[in-house]
């Protein structure tokens, strides 16, 4: 049996239950907009209703799975990330090592080499094909540990730059660009991005894409903030309101002047959408 919305898809769920509120298939079908947009307001005042009333079937109607098709499979495996590079703490500093599982060291067959030494070993054409190919070989390999390289010196900037945040967590990440580290380790920024692309890092905070860490910042008093640490601090708070008065894009703005962060309420609504949070009149509750 299919249903062909999401109407129908919650309502034939709802037929399969036997605790349902009376008054649910009528919000159901009449009122889902207003459910999704958290107008509790609206629908109590058309059906008559409190609004604690309406909240708990707004919490009924929510315990539904909107898309029930998700529990067959979707073709899709679980992808396990394996680091490129890993920071761990020894004592009071930070060690980083390059993961040999992620980036294997390679090596030229000695057979090939031994051939090349040997006189007579073969003939003129041959010597001239393993020569090249050795000599391709070989490029390639120091190609490859100059990227390994690289990429060590690139992340042991990053521990160096950013000490607080693998001591303390990502409120304490700072702005940080690829120029910055390239100008650091008197390298093209091009290479700082061709040696991080695709690349993940573990820490003590959890592993994470290396381009996390070079991310745009706020002005704050004292320097900047990184906008991972604003967005941090704007789930925390939104995390302890008091969810029957629930902070608006304004007071949240003025909570992160009262800490020296200089930002609009527009910057602060876009970093709250970014992580998935509703805005204050749907997450609150009657």
């Amino acid at each position: 049996m299919g249903a062909r919305n999401l109407t129908e898809c919650l309502l034939l769920q709802l037929r399969q239950r036997e605790d349902a509120p009376p008054v649910t298939e009528r919000i159901i079908r009449n009122f889902l907009t207003d459910v999704a947009e958290g107008r509790l307001t609206r629908i109590a005042r058309r059906l008559n209703m409190s609004l604690p009333a309406v909240q708990a079937v707004v919490d009924y109607i929510r315990t539904l799975d909107p898309k029930p098709g998700r529990s067959f499979g979707g073709g899709q495996e679980n992808r396990y990330i394996v680091p490129d590079v890993i920071i761990e703490r020894v004592g009071r500093d930070y060690v980083v090592l390059v993961n040999d599982l992620a980036m294997p060291r390679l090596g030229i067959n000695p057979l090939y080499q031994a051939l090349m030494r040997q006189e007579g070993s073969c003939d003129e054409a041959t010597r001239r094909f393993i020569e090249s190919k050795l000599n391709a070989a070989a490029w390639l390999i120091r190609s490859l540990e100059q990227r390994r390289l690289t990429l060590y010196r690139v992340v042991n900037c990053l521990v160096q730059e950013q000490r607080e945040f693998l001591d303390k967590g990502i409120k304490y990440l700072k702005p940080l660009t690829m120029r910055q580290v390239a100008a650091s380790l008197g390298i093209h920024e091009s290479t700082v991005s061709r040696a991080t692309a695709n690349k993940y890092v573990q820490t003590p905070q959890g592993v994470f894409e290396l381009k996390f860490f070079f991310a745009s910042g706020v002005e704050k008093k004292g320097g900047a903030a990184a906008a991972e640490s604003i967005k941090k601090m704007i789930a925390e708070a939104i995390s302890r309101e008091d969810a029957t008065n629930p902070l608006t894009d304004q007071q949240l703005q003025e909570l992160l002047q009262q800490q020296g962060i200089k930002i609009s309420r527009r910057t602060v609504a876009k970093y709250r959408d970014e992580q998935g949070i509703p805005a204050a009149a749907k997450r609150k509750r009657y």
